[in-house]
């Protein structure tokens, strides 16, 4: 069991989600301000994605993460900054008369992926450790696109979690890991409930954890209504935790969540299994971050 479990709130991500709950975060001001409430709430990490602020698509769009990072700095500059880059890689197939690639595919190369992460240079940068089917649509990545990103990664040092969706990522990773290109101790993220991954049962989150390198630090999560029962799982097998509007829209069946409700249940379930939620500078020091103190010492 974990004792000290660091909350990460997945802010918005980039489903079609919108319509669904009116308070996922769409602008940069909203999504600013979902984090800073997140944050006040027990959440030591947010993870950011953005959206058209007309439409409420997803983006890629730095100005919009600039925003955003401008509006979180500017009120807190200790919690931890996650952003996405996974977006990119997704492919739609036109099956009518052969297949061939639908005019809605988004797949572009490691650099379009992760351009927001080289100009602002977050704490952490997500990689989404292998392709997976997803719906009808195919998420694509591949090792050597994955050494490409690591290597921008750590040009500008930023930390990568590692977004797993099922065992084979975790392969996957294990060997960037022996090329060197993910630092010890690796940080995983295990993605349960997502459409064709694996699913979000004890079964699927012990594999897992059980596949992981033996010093690897890692989270998990389960979409839609098992989001809470993988807290308190994750929590029991050793790990920390992640909530948010990208994952889950229901606080309970009929009562539709917010961030900051999210990671506040969150909390209420850690400190019921005997166990605290980890402040930000704590999380700093468990994921190998730049503290409050290291700043203040290279600054001197």
């Amino acid at each position: 069991m974990n004792r000290e479990v660091i909350i990460t709130c997945a802010l918005t991500g980039a489903g079609d989600t919108v319509g669904r709950n009116p308070h996922v975060p769409v602008t940069p001001t909203q999504i600013a301000e979902d984090a800073l409430a997140a944050a006040a709430a027990g959440a030591a990490i947010v993870h950011v994605h953005v959206r058209d602020p007309q439409t409420g698509a997803p983006s890629r769009d730095t100005r919009l993460f600039a925003e955003v990072h401008e509006r979180i700095r500017a009120d807190n500059r200790e919690v931890i900054l996650n952003y996405t880059g996974g977006m990119g890689g997704d492919l739609w197939f036109n099956l009518d008369g052969g297949a061939r690639l639908a005019e809605n595919s988004d797949f572009v190369g490691a650099v379009e992926r992760v351009q927001h992460v080289l100009d602002l240079q977050p704490d952490i940068g997500s990689l989404d450790c292998g392709s997976l089917n997803h719906g009808e649509m195919v998420y694509a990545t591949t090792p050597n696109l994955l050494r490409e990103i690591l290597g921008l990664y750590n040009g500008v040092g930023v930390r990568a979690e590692i977004e797993v969706f099922e065992l084979g990522h975790i392969e996957i990773a294990k060997l960037l890991i022996d090329e060197g290109l993910l630092a010890p101790p690796p940080f995983f993220q295990l993605c349960l409930g997502v459409s064709h991954g694996a699913p979000a049962t004890t079964e699927a989150m012990l594999a897992m954890r059980n596949a992981l390198p033996r010093d690897a630090i890692w989270a998990g999560f389960g979409v839609g209504r098992m989001q809470f029962p993988m807290v308190a799982q994750a929590v029991l097998l050793g790990g920390h935790v992640r909530v948010g509007l990208e994952d889950n829209l229901f606080l309970e069946r009929g009562v539709l969540a917010s961030n900051a409700a999210l990671v506040e249940r969150a909390g209420t379930m850690i400190r019921a299994l005997g166990a605290e939620v980890a402040s930000v500078q704590r999380a700093r020091e468990i994921l190998g971050l730049e503290t409050q103190a290291d700043s203040l010492a290279a600054s001197a």
